[in-house]
């Protein structure tokens, strides 16, 4: 499989000024400067980890012009335009067409959480806009998957390219491959499960801890991919620990603290969203300190 949108991609999270009630635009620079070349191939904006719900639509288009604007060359911008309205979804994938992003992710559509038929229609509708999209199955927030058999079909949409698989089941990458069309890419959406989905033939992650440790996830799946699994493993155990510290409560409350530790963005949370409670960050900032991130951040910034 071809990787369309690099083998690492960020789930970028949304800096706020404080009171959130504005983009922090200055954090966001500092994220781009941060994250780019060394933790990511491309950034997602606006999905989950970038509190997507609780962003304007106006904001929304802000953050993807800047994102485009000035990220490096060659840094691949998905933006977030999946909604459970099939409408607002086709606009506001219209409205990042014109931006001239790299991609957009669609996500199954929560509540109403349509059937077969409905799911073929929706994604079919945002990619007949004509961007490349990247379907996004991940039940435990949505209520709902997209069914397996929907992404078959929907995967010989000429621009429907990829899936990030975040239902929890390394094996569904052997189901895709067995029955998606050749070169439909499959993105691991749960940084634990990475190395086993590349194994099985991901071509990446759309990764939470890549705001961290974006660079050894790289190296991670590269030796994956190269046959040096015990090499892999050796990171992956080592990264672990941190990936379980990153969702001891609900995502993106940890890494975005954990950015802020770091001087990237201020802590501020859009309700529903809420700070981490203080035990918690204790060991975060304990667990950051003994994997030595917050010691880089300090030469780095």
């Amino acid at each position: 499989m071809n990787a369309p949108f690099g083998s690492v991609l960020t789930a970028v999270v949304t800096p706020f000024s404080e009171g959130a009630d504005s983009v922090d635009f200055r954090c966001v620079d500092k994220l781009i400067n941060h994250l780019c070349p060394r933790h990511t191939d491309g950034i997602v904006v606006c999905g989950t980890t970038g509190e997507g719900p609780t962003v304007t639509r106006e904001e929304k288009q802000k953050l993807f012009r800047h994102y485009k604007r000035n990220a490096p060359q060659g840094t691949a911008i998905v933006a977030n335009t999946g909604t459970n309205n099939t409408a607002q979804s086709v606009a506001a994938t219209r409205d990042a067409m014109v931006l001239d992003v790299d991609g957009v992710m669609a996500v199954m559509p929560y509540y109403n959480k349509p059937n077969f038929d409905g799911q073929i229609a929706h994604f079919t509708a945002i990619a007949d806009v004509g961007l490349p999209v990247l379907l996004y199955n991940v039940p435990g927030r949505t209520g709902a998957r997209i069914l397996p058999e929907a992404v078959a079909e929907l995967s010989s949409h000429k621009n429907i390219v990829a899936i990030k698989e975040a239902g929890g089941d390394p094996e569904m990458v052997d189901w895709y491959k067995k029955n998606c069309r050749d070169g439909f890419a499959v993105y691991s959406g749960d940084d634990p499960l990475t190395m086993e989905m590349v194994k099985r033939g991901a071509v990446g992650v759309v990764s939470v801890a890549s705001h961290l440790v974006g660079d050894e996830i790289k190296r991670m799946i590269e030796l994956t991919k190269g046959g040096k699994t015990e090499n892999a493993l050796e990171i992956h155990e080592k990264l672990m620990p941190l990936f379980d510290a990153l969702f001891t409560t609900t995502n993106p409350i940890p890494v975005k603290t954990a950015c802020a530790m770091l001087g990237l963005c201020n802590e501020e949370f859009r309700l529903p969203m809420t700070a981490m409670q203080a035990d918690l960050k204790r060991k975060l900032r304990e667990m950051l300190t003994v994997k030595g991130v917050l010691q880089e951040s300090r030469q780095a910034f």
